[in-house]
């Protein structure tokens, strides 16, 4: 089996975020694979990496970082695949600012998707939309998926009927 979606981070501590986009990629059965790669203290590795992605039959990049988050963008500047960059709260972090704002400001030419903070799960469901394009059975799954969110948004608000307060009117 080859992998469809590289998810990658800049470090294992970043694998509890990371988690969720493969749980997700997972649930749709899309192949993946899981490396850490920093663009700080492997850059060769990093650039290695993103210029092979393509040939190993990877389409989509998921790369998640914390801090000086460079990994998306500095994967981005050595591929043509699209990049999905997470932006993760760590420890070092500016409360999560200094991720947010060093994947969304790339430059021009360099684009990077991103999604919002710690959202990994989201980075799963769009790298799954982004190959639905081209996948009719992957696309049935990724609606029934979006159907399955309506479906439960509905459910909630039926049980919050039953919550009562004096002044509520519904």
């Amino acid at each position: 089996m080859e992998a469809k979606v590289s998810i990658i981070m800049g470090s294992t501590s970043d694998l509890p975020v990371m988690e969720q986009a493969a749980k997700i990629l997972n649930d749709f059965q899309i192949p993946f694979e899981m490396h850490a790669l920093s663009a700080h203290r492997t850059p060769k590795q990093v650039m290695a990496f993103a210029e092979q992605a393509r040939e190993r039959g990877v389409r989509v990049i998921i790369a998640g970082a914390g801090g000086a988050a460079h990994l998306p963008g500095v994967v981005a500047a050595f591929t043509t695949l699209p990049v999905i960059g997470v932006p993760i709260k760590a420890s070092i972090s500016l409360d999560g600012w200094d991720s947010i704002l060093s994947i969304v400001q790339m430059p021009p030419g360099i684009p990077v998707a991103t999604v919002g903070l710690d959202a990994a799960q989201n980075a799963g469901i769009l790298a799954a939309q982004i190959l639905a394009t081209a996948d009719s059975e992957l696309s049935e799954k990724v609606k029934a998926f979006k159907a399955g969110l309506e479906k439960k948004i509905t459910a909630a608000n039926q049980d919050m009927s039953a919550v009562r307060f004096a002044f509520k009117t519904n």
